[in-house]
């Protein structure tokens, strides 16, 4: 059978592989937050979300307790994603700033968004094992999106799912290039670039580690890599 985007969303939403993460999201989604005792949460898996085109894969850790497990969608309703939707809106990937709930008309170009865990993890850690059960699922987004040109990792716990997902998907070896905002590990001729940013996580976007500037300045450096046609990254 041919898999499909459609596909993959259907088994992450309905996936329940991991029986800790399971009872974690289901557990917040009755408990709630006081100001959102009158929502109803998702409290399922949250599948990637944007273009199927595009050309820039946006790689997250896994959903928030109150906020992508709240809203449905991927980097949806918490501070985190008030940062990096504010930031891909202004440089150029998205239609709008924000990113509140699931069908509030955000858009992405050129842009696919999505998570090595799918499921909200208590302390927003989750096992190995737990990135192993999801890891097929990026793999598979990964083999459909068929202009893919740059994968961008937020965070290390990303890097290092991505570090294992894209030989799995576009052969090679696997990167040695330690992550670190702005770093950039090539894969080898016809392959892409993968890069690191810093999570924007209010414990990097409160402290200064991870500016808007910053932010916006690497999506735009990375979308120079590819549409120069670089073989090495451009150099700020």
């Amino acid at each position: 059978m041919t898999d499909t985007l459609g596909a993959i969303r259907e088994e992450v939403v309905a996936c329940a592989r991991c029986p800790r993460l399971v009872r974690y999201r289901e557990r917040i989604a009755r408990e709630k937050k006081r100001e959102f005792r009158e929502e109803t949460y998702w409290g399922r898996g949250v599948p990637g979300f944007g273009d199927p085109a595009a050309r820039l894969v946006v790689v997250g850790l896994a959903p928030a307790a109150h906020g992508s497990n709240r809203t449905g969608r991927v980097f949806t309703g918490d501070r985190s994603a008030a940062f990096l939707v504010r930031a891909f809106h202004a440089a150029g990937f998205a239609n709008q700033p924000t990113s509140r709930y699931r069908n509030d008309g955000l858009r992405y170009r050129d842009l696919y968004l999505t998570a090595a865990v799918r499921c909200a993890p208590p302390e927003n850690l989750p096992l190995p094992a737990e990135r192993a059960n999801c890891a097929p699922y990026l793999e598979r987004e990964l083999r459909l999106l068929g202009n893919v040109r740059a994968v961008l990792a937020l965070g290390g716990f990303a890097w290092e799912a991505l570090r294992d997902a894209l030989p799995e998907v576009y052969g090679g070896p696997r990167p040695t290039t330690p992550f670190g905002h702005g770093a950039c590990a090539p894969l080898g001729a016809g392959r892409p670039l993968l890069w690191g940013s810093y999570h924007p996580s209010p414990q990097n976007t409160n402290t200064g580690k991870l500016s808007h500037a910053m932010l916006v300045e690497l999506l735009e450096r990375i979308r120079a890599s590819y549409e120069t046609g670089a073989r090495h990254p451009p150099t700020p």
